[in-house]
């Protein structure tokens, strides 16, 4: 009989066995957000990148959620929230955050974004400061323009919803790791059926528009935007991010005052699904620190 290694089995019901976890919608000024929560504690939101949704952060409930209240919510043009025919910048992004927090009755967290998130919400704390307690940036996009990344994200993105299966959805999120393997089939099961929906192909191209690089140019991270950050701030990067060299996430901590910079070795874009034990242990150490 053929032996099932333990990563076989991995999902995400198993991940969050025995957590008071919810999923719920939210009227975000119109936008009918969702939002996967659980957790006590001071209020913890994290926000994924760019074609994402709400699983991306299925293994963080557990280890995060004994000490706080984790959102992790389908940003506008993502997941099963609202698509309106807009293209979604920045400050789209950053509404959105705002409304979402308005509705949950949030009025203020701690935010973790990852690649797009990280832009999100390091925009959102500087349009709103006093909003956000301490911030994290994982992966972070807009800390530069690079035209062979964008290319890649929008070529590979547009694809897997253009083209929708399997495979090429298992193409566009495998690019998302290191080990490769530690992709799960049901993982790329839940990114294929939001794919599968009608109105994804348009919706998915107004996600991209931060990939053209006039509209990126109006909204990077520039060393005086970074500069302008409030917050005490984490930047996170891994040894084989897929987007940008660490030497990238470094240059951009070291314009944010005071920021920390943590690496976390052989891991690729996710290393909150990659490496949840160590993504764990560096957000811990800094959200709450002497634990």
């Amino acid at each position: 009989m053929m032996e099932i290694s333990e990563d076989q089995w991995a999902t995400c019901w198993l991940d969050t066995l025995g957590l008071g976890i919810e999923q719920k919608y939210y009227d975000a000024n119109g936008v009918h957000t969702r939002c996967i929560e659980a957790g006590e504690g001071l209020p913890l939101i994290l926000v994924h990148g760019t074609g994402g949704h709400a699983e991306t952060y299925m293994r963080n409930f557990g280890e995060l959620g004994k000490h706080f209240r984790v959102y992790s919510l389908d940003m506008i043009g993502h997941g099963f929230t609202d698509k309106p025919d807009i293209d979604y910048t920045l400050p789209v992004y950053s509404q959105h955050l705002l409304d979402f927090m308005n509705a949950a009755g949030i009025e203020k967290a701690h935010i973790q974004g990852e690649s797009l998130g990280a832009w999100i919400v390091a925009w959102f704390a500087l349009e709103h400061p006093e909003r956000v307690d301490k911030l994290v940036l994982n992966t972070a996009g807009g800390f530069r323009s690079s035209p062979e990344v964008m290319k890649k994200v929008h070529d590979s993105t547009l694809d897997a919803v253009m083209n929708v299966s399997t495979d090429s959805v298992r193409k566009r999120m495998e690019w998302l790791m290191y080990d490769k393997s530690l992709m799960t089939d049901e993982m790329v099961e839940i990114r294929r059926r939001i794919y599968a929906q009608d109105g994804m192909v348009e919706a998915t191209r107004h996600v991209l528009c931060l990939q053209n690089m006039e509209v990126r140019e109006e909204y990077i991270l520039t060393p005086e935007r970074l500069g302008s950050i409030q917050q005490e701030t984490l930047v996170l990067w891994t040894s084989h991010d897929p987007t940008a060299p660490v030497e990238v996430g470094e240059r951009a901590a070291g314009h944010i005052p005071g920021a920390k910079f943590v690496v976390i070795q052989d891991c690729g874009h996710w290393p909150q699904f990659e490496k949840p034990e160590e993504f764990h242990k560096v957000m811990l150490e800094f959200l709450t620190p002497g634990i």
